[in-house]
């Protein structure tokens, strides 16, 4: 006689890497309550996780909420956990963080990152034990990526993720029939702990933004991801043996946003969502008295005025930024942080490097590369389009071929602080500058530099 083998099906949805993207939310958010509404009428197990960087600073909703506006829209839409990313880690105070999900319905999941002393932040979770219609528990760990300078800079102390995700998983395997991790550590990270730690089922992963259309397996463990920016949505049905107590199938598949359900309204929703962070962001920052002209591919007003604030801001001998971070220009008068926020949205925090003469000679060099000023950048922090031409602050030359930085004659041996970018100090453009000593200006981002500067600068006039 056949025995028809007792069996539950286990639903995961999840989102990753959405930064502030919000085009596509309200049909994301529409066909996550509805799908939960549907589990919950056939009495089946359904949870909803996002994997971090929903928050990006560069929008001026979530700029202008402090990121909570973000928590207030994964809570609509029902998430039952998620893990925190880089954005949410290093581009927010530690204060503001510590605040982010005071309003949150759902549980944050990471287990490497810890106040100075090791404690842990009473917002997080090391992991949550859930249990399924059928009593089965489900074990979900969470962690970010080590970003460990940055936070440092912030006050948090950050320990390296695969060894934390496997000793939790150790530890609560004897407790659980299934553990899902939530992973911001990206693509690499991923299959690397997939084969270390057998105990892991499931890694719903994000940080590259990899697309798996069908999910990838290595070993036993499944992987999951959606890309970036709410293109996709992701699904994961486990079938799992209750009376064997194992996993006996799951796959994953992914939804793509285009094809929900739309409506009229939706656009309205995400026009709304635009004014309501200009609206909190019309604070005036300083008077204007002259306009500020930018040009993408050579020196120009405003980026003369963005120069010296950072020189005043850091006290460097020189400095070294490109063109392409301007998204227009300041007009005389009034400038709002909407204003500053349109100008520079780019989540990117200053940074002040020490180097020897001959190494700043090699960034010179490196610089008149004409190439670079078109080149199309993504990803970094950047949020414009094109690099824009290279320019230098502070730096001279004498009628008779002598290089200065500021007051310091720069020769092969002279200590030179230069203050630039933090998405310079990665290598990918000035290899010299990813060694060198470096001082990380958290948690200011360009913007508010450029904001102090101008308060300093125009102070009393009108």
């Amino acid at each position: 006689m056949n025995m028809q083998k007792k069996m539950e099906t286990i639903y995961f949805y999840h989102t990753n890497d959405i930064h502030s993207h919000f085009d596509t939310w309200p049909q994301i958010s529409r066909y996550l309550i509805s799908k939960r509404a549907e589990h919950k009428e056939r009495e089946e197990t359904c949870l909803v996780f996002d994997i971090g960087d929903h928050v990006d600073r560069s929008h001026p909703f979530t700029d202008g909420t402090a990121g909570k506006g973000n928590v207030a829209l994964l809570n609509s839409a029902g998430y039952d956990a998620i893990t925190i990313g880089n954005n949410e880690g290093i581009t927010m105070s530690k204060k503001a963080l510590n605040t982010l999900y005071e309003g949150a319905d759902f549980d944050v999941i990471i287990c490497n990152l810890f106040e100075t002393d090791d404690s842990t932040p009473k917002w997080m979770k090391p992991y949550e034990i859930y249990t399924t219609v059928t009593g089965l528990k489900i074990g979900v760990i969470g962690a970010t990526a080590q970003y460990k300078e940055f936070y440092a800079k912030l006050d948090w102390q950050i320990v390296e993720p695969r060894e934390a995700l496997r000793k939790i998983a150790k530890s609560i395997c004897p407790q659980v029939d299934i553990i899902v991790c939530l992973s911001h550590l990206g693509i690499h990270e991923d299959r690397l702990l997939a084969a270390e730690c057998k105990e892991i089922d499931i890694i719903f992963g994000a940080h590259t933004h990899h697309l798996l259309m069908e999910g990838e397996c290595v070993d036993s463990t499944l992987l999951a991801a959606t890309g970036k920016f709410g293109q996709y949505v992701g699904k994961v049905v486990v079938q799992f043996d209750i009376d064997s107590g194992r996993i006996a199938n799951k796959h994953a598949t992914i939804i793509p946003a285009s094809e929900l359900e739309s409506e009229e309204a939706d656009v309205e929703r995400v026009n709304r969502l635009i004014e309501d962070g200009k609206q909190s962001m019309d604070e005036k920052v300083f008077y204007n008295s002259f306009p500020l002209k930018n040009d993408l591919f050579k020196e120009s007003p405003l980026s003369s005025f963005f120069g010296k604030s950072l020189i005043a801001y850091t006290d460097a001998d020189c400095a070294l930024f490109n063109g392409g971070l301007f998204l227009g220009g300041l007009e005389q008068g009034w400038v709002t942080k909407a204003d500053l926020h349109a100008l520079l949205p780019h989540p990117i925090n200053l940074c002040v490097v020490q180097l020897k003469g001959t190494e700043l000679l090699e960034i010179i060099r490196l610089s008149k590369n004409e190439e670079w000023p078109k080149t199309e950048i993504k990803g970094l922090g950047f949020r414009g389009t094109l690099m824009g031409g290279l320019i230098f602050a502070n730096l001279h030359e004498t009628e008779s071929g002598q290089l200065f930085a500021g007051q310091k004659e720069v020769l092969p041996e002279t200590n030179i602080s230069l203050a630039t970018l933090d998405m310079f100090t990665f290598g990918f453009f000035f290899p010299t500058l990813k060694d060198a000593e470096k001082d990380y200006i958290m948690p200011e981002f360009i913007r508010d530099v450029l904001g102090w500067y101008g308060k300093e600068t125009f102070a009393g006039t009108l």
